[in-house]
């Protein structure tokens, strides 16, 4: 247990390390030539089984070693992958392409889930050595890709390479005429270039409705319930009559409707749009939460197994309509958000402190749930339905929508024209006015 408690601390410290080579190297394609060695450590690869003495054994599941596989790829993969996705997209399908790399991640955790059960039932205990191996393939494919991936132009621009940017923007986006693109382009290249401390940047006060925004995603992510459910799947399908396959059989299915509903998300992100993607996914996760919780709450004790194949059958159900729900809205998005709101000043670092804070609240998650299931039993359904309900709330009042809109123009197509939002970016824009004005009386 303490080796998987410090293996999550040892992600977020790295992961804060991996922002100040973003900014001091904007080379892309280094960050995530990273990924090889990180994929290959074999320290990375750790699992961990919970002591299944704290109370009945069907109030929780047993694999947390996805987990760990999961935040090896989140190191550097999610801080990357979105903020190169989104700077090389047009606007009309940003949101399609950049949840395209979610989609390839669901497909890789559903194949991984069946190469392990396989390799598990090899005699000998030599299994998970061709299992680790295995990985080592995909981690060489994308090696290769990352050698062969061109830069992106902002980081070209910002380098100082701008006809080379130019050239990769004509290449990109299939048409000769980018001047307007380019300019823009490079005037957040000057911008940006005016930044010496981009962490420091992300605290001043126009810069707090994407800071606050991509905080808030990353919290509710982690706490809309997705452990909860992944845990307590498998021992349903053990009430199922499943026994030792429960496990396969709750990973290939629950894997499957998180493949499909990943792939609605890429069909419907631009043409919704994010906030109403995330609005009906939090009515359809509040719900199936709460009729989950009702039922093991009437049919399920610590000393009776009431439910019936039936009502089982029916909370497998409930468990794949939230899964569904959330594989097309928080799980994407939550990367998809942040990768377009911040400006290119302060894109790395904010996409930096994104991934940081995930990993943050997956470790408490991680090392407060078996404690919170074994007190709350049903009632961790209910606790978690209350911050998907909180998350609506948020999404509905405080979130802006960002289909099809540059990202160059997010200032002022987005947050200057949001309710609330737009007192920090006027403010902010004032002041600034008030500190020229007097920089120029006292030149006079």
């Amino acid at each position: 247990m303490n080796t998987f408690s410090n293996l999550f601390l040892i992600f977020i410290l790295l992961s804060q390390a991996t922002s100040s080579l973003s900014k001091c190297h904007p080379e892309d394609k280094k960050i995530l030539l990273q990924i090889k060695k990180e994929l290959n450590n074999p320290t990375f690869l750790s699992s961990w089984e919970p002591h299944t003495d704290c109370c009945n054994f069907k109030w929780f599941g047993v694999s947390c070693s996805s987990l760990t596989n999961d935040h090896v790829t989140d190191l550097s993969i999610s801080n990357a992958v979105p903020v190169f996705l989104s700077e090389i997209a047009p606007s009309r399908i940003r949101g399609a392409l950049n949840i395209l790399f979610q989609l390839n991640v669901t497909i890789g955790i559903l194949f991984a889930n069946l190469v392990n059960y396989g390799t598990n039932k090899i005699k000998g205990g030599w299994g998970w050595r061709l299992s680790l191996g295995l990985a080592g393939i995909p981690a060489l494919l994308l090696t290769l890709g990352a050698i062969l991936v061109v830069d992106t132009p902002n980081s070209l621009i910002e380098r100082g390479r701008t006809e080379e940017g130019k050239a990769v923007l004509k290449k990109i986006r299939g048409i000769d005429n980018v001047e307007p693109e380019f300019l823009e382009l490079v005037e957040a290249s000057r911008i940006a270039k005016e930044v010496k401390h981009p962490f420091r940047n992300l605290l001043k006060r126009k810069n707090h409705p994407q800071l606050v925004i991509s905080v808030a995603l990353q919290i509710f992510q982690q706490f809309t319930g997705i452990n909860a459910i992944m845990f307590y799947a498998p021992v349903l399908f053990n009430t199922l009559g499943f026994k030792n396959d429960a496990s396969l059989y709750s990973a290939v299915i629950t894997g499957a409707v998180n493949v499909l509903s990943t792939i609605v998300s890429i069909y419907s992100v631009d043409k919704v749009g994010r906030r109403m993607l995330l609005l009906e996914a939090g009515v359809q996760m509040f719900l199936s939460q709460v009729v989950i919780a009702i039922i093991l709450g009437i049919k399920v004790t610590d000393h009776s197994d009431n439910l019936s194949k039936g009502y089982a059958i029916f909370v497998v159900i409930m468990v794949c309509i939230y899964v569904s729900a959330f594989a097309w809205s928080i799980g994407p998005l939550g990367w998809l958000i942040p990768s377009e709101t911040f400006p290119l000043e302060t894109r790395s670092a904010g996409q930096s402190v994104t991934v940081c804070v995930n990993l943050l609240f997956t470790f408490v998650i991680a090392q407060a749930f078996l404690s919170m299931l074994c007190h709350f039993k049903f009632g961790i359904f209910l606790f978690f339905s209350g911050w998907v309900f909180m998350m609506s709330i948020f999404v509905f009042f405080l979130v802006p929508e960002t289909k099809n809109i540059p990202i160059e123009e997010m200032i002022e197509r987005v947050w200057k024209q949001h309710w609330f939002w737009k007192r920090f970016i006027e403010d902010d824009h004032d002041n600034e006015k008030i500190e020229n004005a007097d920089n120029c009386n006292f030149l006079f």
